[in-house]
């Protein structure tokens, strides 16, 4: 696998295309709409873009339910509006990443309405079906009666979200229908995916988050078979696209690094305990949580991933709640302090980076549900929809958040001390120094349960640099064995060293340099 050079020092800030700006007044987001604020994205410092599923689709799940990949949505523009934006993103001297939804598709896209036929066909393959109209595949739920084909045809999610065939690792002799990854049906599939990679990589995306990339072959407990087939997707892309990044949603790093994937998401769900800092009943970033579980499967994850590749921590996504719904104030500065000094490539949510809240007691909108209140419209200044939109307020895709305090990028950007300000230094300051950049190595030198601080350190060839967090309200004091040297970022205090002890002040955060 080749490393992305670019990926070195990557900060992607995340578009939910829907929600971003509307160019043409019809309450949802377009392609146009993020051209005319890409600037923003620049200015705040970030260098890349992961985009929301943007493909033809009837959005019974925000697009995640795709009718068409080779195919823009209507909604959002044409394919020549969307290479426009590949074009004017590679201006600015960023990059792009497309969602790519491999796993299903919508039950509208022809692919299923073909494999639905009685008659068999090119497409009979191209999804999960049993030979029993009143057998669901084992582990999944299943779409029965709705075809004239004998058979019920298994769902990886929503009912509407038909799985596409990869195989089984291991066929059951008893259940017939069960395929091979080698067989023609799964091998047909995983070629057409490729071909739709080549599309996109070819009118100029530079690569792809892939969503529920562990899920492609069933029966695979241990992973095995997905890996292999992503390392067959990794040899092509060496092939014809070297620099092609790629980004899984998968949750354990050792595999789909090993995979070929460059960078595993620590997820909301799974064994990261990712939520025990910014998303539970008591959150380390909140002042009264606790972080060494993280802290301890993080360091397995890289012991067992080789150090190779990157995990990136998110600020949060489309299918996680606010950040600033758990951590207020001061403490989300030392959140974004925490996000943009780890190892692997930071990625920023749309609106958390001014303290968008969550929208409570939003009715579920294209299969959004509780996610729905994270999904409202970017609140750019305090004009009509915040700037969002000129459509009447009832068109919008999702409200407003209706607040008369909501805060907006024109308030944050008048603020000198606003967390927007804040995250803008703490990317610059990450990019004027190599080990704190995504393949910077990492050490924990303090993180107990239920104390404070979490004290790391980051280095390369180049330098050593002690991050120390405290969110607790509390003046605090860890053992350290080296020497502070120069500061490198402080806010709410200064850290003191006495001796073998630091001492860090309640709220704050330092940087400094290891003598």
């Amino acid at each position: 696998m080749n490393n992305v050079k670019w990926l070195e020092n990557a900060v992607f800030y995340e578009i939910y295309p829907q929600s971003f700006c509307d160019s043409d007044a019809d309450g949802i987001g377009d392609f146009q709409g993020i051209i005319s604020k890409l600037g923003y994205i620049k200015e705040l410092g970030c260098n890349a873009v992961w985009m929301n599923p943007c493909f033809a689709s009837p959005f019974l799940d925000a697009g995640y339910d795709i009718s068409d990949y080779y195919t823009a949505a209507p909604r959002y523009g044409t394919n020549a509006d969307l290479k426009r934006l590949f074009e004017e993103i590679h201006k600015l001297d960023m990059h792009i990443l497309l969602d790519l939804v491999p796993g299903h598709t919508s039950w509208e896209h022809k692919w299923f309405r073909e494999s639905c036929k009685a008659a068999k066909n090119e497409y009979t393959d191209r999804y999960i079906w049993t030979d029993n109209t009143w057998e669901a595949p084992e582990g999944m739920n299943a779409l029965i009666g709705i075809s004239e084909r004998v058979g019920a045809c298994g769902v990886n999610f929503f009912s509407h979200q038909p799985a596409l065939n990869y195989g089984y690792y291991k066929p059951k002799p008893d259940k017939p229908w069960q395929q091979s990854p080698q067989d023609p049906g799964p091998r047909a599939t995983l070629e057409e995916m490729k071909n739709i990679m080549r599309f996109w990589l070819r009118t100029g995306c530079d690569g792809f988050r892939v969503d529920m990339a562990h899920s492609l072959i069933k029966n695979d407990d241990n992973g095995k078979g997905t890996i292999a087939l992503w390392q067959n997707v990794r040899e092509f892309l060496d092939r014809e696209f070297p620099e092609a990044a790629m980004v899984s949603e998968w949750g354990e790093p050792d595999k789909s690094l090993q995979g070929g994937f460059h960078m595993d998401f620590l997820l909301h769900f799974g064994p990261s305990h990712y939520n025990d800092l910014f998303r539970c009943e008591k959150p380390y970033f909140a002042g009264n949580g606790d972080a060494s579980e993280f802290v301890k499967t993080y360091k397995a994850n890289r012991e067992r991933s080789g150090g190779k590749g990157l995990m990136c921590i998110p600020s949060g996504n489309h299918d996680m709640i606010r950040l600033a719904k758990y951590i207020r104030g001061e403490r989300l500065k030392l959140s974004f302090a925490f996000l943009l000094s780890m190892p692997g490539a930071p990625f920023i949510y749309y609106g958390d980076e001014i303290g968008m809240r969550y929208v409570e007691d939003i009715p579920s909108v294209e299969g959004g549900y509780e996610r729905t209140g994270s999904r409202s419209p970017m609140q750019w200044d305090d004009t009509q929809n915040a700037g969002f939109s000129a459509a009447p307020a009832d068109r919008l895709y999702i409200p407003i958040d209706p607040s008369e305090d909501r805060p907006t990028v024109k308030a944050a950007a008048a603020d000198k001390d606003s967390l927007w300000h804040e995250i803008r230094k703490l990317i610059m300051i990450r990019n004027g120094h190599s080990a704190l950049q995504s393949y910077g190595d990492i050490e924990f030198v303090y993180c107990e349960k239920d104390r404070y601080p979490l004290a790391y350190i980051r280095s390369d060839e180049n330098e050593k640099i002690l991050v120390i967090l405290n969110p607790s309200d509390k003046e605090v004091v860890f053992p350290f064995d080296g020497k502070l040297g120069e500061e490198v970022y402080s806010f709410g205090g200064n850290a003191a060293q006495n001796g073998g002890r630091i001492t860090a002040a309640p709220v704050s955060v330092c940087w400094n340099k290891i003598v």
